[in-house]
């Protein structure tokens, strides 16, 4: 039994990255080749069948591949920066409509389709159905220097939110602990899911990475941080599916959280993290997917296929071009294009809710084929959109700029490369009056305070209205600067760290101190990233 555990295992990984290989020249995503791998082996030629063994192990590959997609894609400071703005109405709106209408499809609500779902099923599975993928939004954007203009900004914030909301979604549906949709049930799992959140978050956030990095400085032992790592996540998976959630949303969750890790210490700890698992358990995960796909669909009625295959399509570019032109968008169709791609992370979910037994081999294979049109026609779509888009001369951006774009769009950028040394700054001897007359610009609100070239404080607009206004004249700067001393950034730092601090922290700004002298060189604000982003678009090259 071992013997052919291994010996499956090992040609699913050989196959599966020669096809990588292969698909690559003709510009296929790694996902459809890991895929076909399995249809190769299984299906087709019937060299490998699944079993219990084999699942075991194939299972790994989810938990890291949602921990992936959480440290990668999902940026919750940026989503709780966008919640009054336009472009989570765009978002919200989108993944509402897109969910209602499959809805009526997943579930017997309206018609019967024969999919045998309660109504937790079905919504688990409209979820899915309704979900945007960053991911692969954020590839295309970038390989196309999209997300250096505004649109691919607007549709990469959109995006960005409408992946969360439908993940939340899902991950309150999708597994077997609600076995009745009933008031009481649904609030104690409520309940539990919040609570195993915010004690995951604290850790993750705020105990982990202090722990990792002092631990590495007092026992020096060959990749530490990647082992307490992998088994903190399996951890978190384990407590996960006990109190209720999939342990793929739990792995998303640490993920997630870990998402504003130190540079540094991202750099350490990730590529090995990343190497594992596209190397072997992603790879092993999607082959999986490939061995359960069977041509069983075709016996559903005709009726039931149309319906799966139009009525989400229909109702997910319904529900974008709504939600862009609800929210008064420019280039609604582009938004809408973009928030229509998909693919991987619902091939991976479906995967779940078919070992789960939510769903039959004949509802999977169907939708990861049409995943799979989604994946490949997806790119071509969005370039397509974007090319014959008409961008108005002065396009609407977020206020705040998500830590994840600067992932995507400022690799490898320091605070040094668009540090201004000339910036003059407000002294802390004007008056309140003055200083609201003089120094206020738009989009900013915090400002860095500067006395004999020294760095006293950061003054946020805010504050001032604790200030009656008949006071302003008479009122130094010094008397509203915050007394505690700043978070500052340093001049070689990646301008991601910054952006994390300054969300960390809600401000638009921090000061710039030289690490060795710790004399104050000039500021770095979300702005001046924005317009570093925005640069291509100007023509300012």
């Amino acid at each position: 039994m071992h013997f052919e555990v291994l010996l499956s295992i090992g040609l699913l990984i050989v196959v599966a990255k020669l096809l990588e290989g292969v698909f690559r020249r003709f510009r296929l995503n790694a996902i459809v080749a890991y895929t076909a791998a399995g249809v190769v082996l299984g299906p087709a030629f019937g060299f490998i069948e699944p079993t219990n063994e084999l699942d075991i192990i194939l299972g790994i590959g989810i938990f890291l591949f949602f921990f992936l997609i959480g440290l990668d894609e999902i940026d919750i400071s940026g989503f709780i920066a966008t919640i009054r703005g336009r472009f989570f109405v765009a978002a919200t709106l989108s993944v509402i409509i897109s969910l209602l209408l499959a809805l009526t499809v997943t579930s017997d609500v309206l018609y019967d389709f024969g999919l045998g779902l309660d109504f937790t099923e079905a919504l688990a599975l409209s979820g899915i159905l309704s979900l945007s993928s960053l991911g692969l939004v954020s590839k295309v954007l970038a390989d196309e220097g999209h997300l250096r203009k505004p649109i691919g900004i607007q549709i990469f914030v959109t995006v960005l939110i409408a992946e969360l909301l439908a993940l939340l979604l899902i991950g309150f549906t999708i597994g077997e602990h609600v076995p009745e949709f009933n008031v009481p049930s649904v609030l104690i799992l409520l309940a539990k899911i919040v609570g195993f959140t915010l004690v995951t978050w604290i850790l993750s956030r705020y105990v982990v990475p202090p722990l990792i990095m002092i631990l590495q400085r007092t026992i020096r032992v060959p990749q530490l941080s990647f082992g307490l790592l992998i088994g903190g996540l399996l951890a978190v998976v384990g407590i996960s599916e006990a109190v209720g959630m999939h342990g793929s949303l739990g792995a998303l969750l640490f993920g997630a959280a870990l998402s504003g890790l130190p540079y540094q210490l991202r750099r350490d700890i990730v590529p090995g993290m990343r190497s594992t698992a596209e190397g072997l358990f992603v790879p092993l995960f999607f082959a999986s997917a490939g061995l359960h796909l069977s041509l069983s669909f075709t016996e559903l009625p005709v009726v039931t296929i149309a319906a799966l295959v139009a009525i989400p399509l229909l109702g997910k570019f319904a529900g974008s071009l709504i939600g862009a032109f609800v929210s008064r968008l420019e280039m609604p169709f582009a938004l809408a294009t973009g928030l229509m791609a998909k693919g991987v992370a619902e091939v991976a979910l479906l995967l779940v809710m078919l070992e789960t037994g939510i769903i039959g081999e004949d509802i999977f294979s169907l939708f990861v084929l049409i995943m799979f049109a989604y994946i490949l026609l997806g790119p071509w779509v969005i370039n397509f959109a974007i090319a014959h888009a008409k961008p108005k001369e002065t396009a609407t951006l977020p206020d705040s700029l998500p830590t994840a774009l600067a992932q995507f769009a400022l690799d490898d950028i320091t605070v040094d490369d668009i540090l201004d040394r000339t910036r003059a700054y407000p002294s802390a001897a004007l008056s309140v009056r003055h200083f609201v007359d003089q120094w206020i610009l738009p989009h900013q609100q915090d400002y860095v305070v500067v006395n004999n070239g020294v760095c006293s404080g950061i003054v946020s607009l805010s504050m001032l209205r604790y200030l009656p206004k008949e006071r302003w004249s008479e009122t130094q700067l010094d008397s509203v600067v915050r007394r505690t001393t700043p978070p500052h950034a340093w001049p070689d730092e990646p301008v991601e760290d910054v952006l994390q601090r300054m969300t960390e922290n809600g401000l638009t700004i921090l000061p710039v101190i030289d690490r060795e002298s710790e004399q104050f060189l000039g500021t770095i604000t979300s702005q001046d990233v924005l317009d570093l982003i925005t640069l291509e678009a100007r023509g300012e090259h």
